[in-house]
């Protein structure tokens, strides 16, 4: 895995001290994740716990994260190894009391949306990840708001945050050949824009509207296609999660920072894919 990883690292910079190892910060991040640790727990022989938290930010602003996630997906997509047939969906993550009490407003230079991703739902306080997965149950796309936020409003973001980039030459892709939902996702806007974009909608109606559309007789309308078949492929999202959520760190938010948060859905996605 350190072997397709490690072209993709930053290189040293012209002036000034050289980077610290990058293996055994990711490692340490690595290991930060998935124990859910604090940061000064952190093992002598994974060096410093003040350089691994620096790099996860630092490369979180600089988008290093992303462009190392984005050529993972690259070398997936020249090898045919990325299923179109996606899956959307949600999960709540439990924030802890560490993750409260950051600045209100953005700091500046930082993509940080002004709540932090954090909000209050009928559980208490946590950041809902939405995402979409591949047929194999990889990631293919993370989007984070707060926990009370709904799915339906966020759909277009996360479709709109899958982009594949081509190999070769070409424009990345971005299109899946079929989204499959649940119902909370069935609403005329998503099918609208599914069908604007020629991507196949797999999306259950729940029975209040079937049973507005058959009240209201010929006026009501066809209803909507819908593959059972292709329908019971939807656990593929399910299974994403749970491999997510095998990092402790990421079942519960211990990061007062979205962006650090994020930063480290990132890293557990590239491992999920470098495992492949």
């Amino acid at each position: 895995m350190w072997e397709r990883i490690e072209p993709l690292m930053p290189a040293d910079p012209a002036r000034g001290r050289r980077w610290a190892d990058h293996r055994r910060t990711l490692e340490a991040i690595a290991w930060k994740y998935r124990t859910c640790s604090p940061w000064r727990d952190l093992p002598d022989e994974l060096g410093s716990f003040k350089t691994a938290h620096k790099r996860l930010l630092r490369w979180a602003v600089d988008g290093t994260w992303a462009r190392i996630f984005a050529a993972v997906l690259a070398a997936a997509d020249a090898e045919n190894d990325i299923g179109w047939t996606i899956s959307v969906d949600s999960t709540v993550c439990r924030a802890h009391q560490h993750a409260a009490g950051a600045r209100k407003k953005g700091e500046s230079g930082r993509s940080e949306p002004a709540d932090h991703a954090l909000g209050r739902s009928r559980g208490g306080l946590g950041t809902k990840v939405h995402l979409a997965s591949d047929s194999n149950a990889r990631p293919l796309a993370i989007v984070l708001t707060a926990g009370q936020a709904g799915d339906a409003p966020t759909f277009t973001a996360v479709i709109a945050a899958i982009r594949v980039p081509r190999a070769a030459s070409g424009r990345p892709r971005t299109r899946p050949d079929t989204v499959i939902a649940d119902r909370a996702y069935s609403s005329r806007a998503i099918r609208a824009h599914l069908r604007q974009r020629h991507v196949k909608a797999v999306i259950p109606q729940p029975t209040d509207q079937v049973r507005h559309r058959l009240r209201r007789g010929s006026c009501g309308g066809r209803p909507p296609a819908f593959d059972l078949g292709t329908y019971q492929e939807r656990n593929a999202v399910e299974r994403c999660i749970n491999r997510l959520k095998q990092w402790r760190g990421l079942a519960m938010r211990c990061d007062k920072l979205a962006i650090a948060y994020q930063a480290a859905l990132h890293l557990a996605a590239i491992l999920i894919w470098l495992r492949r």
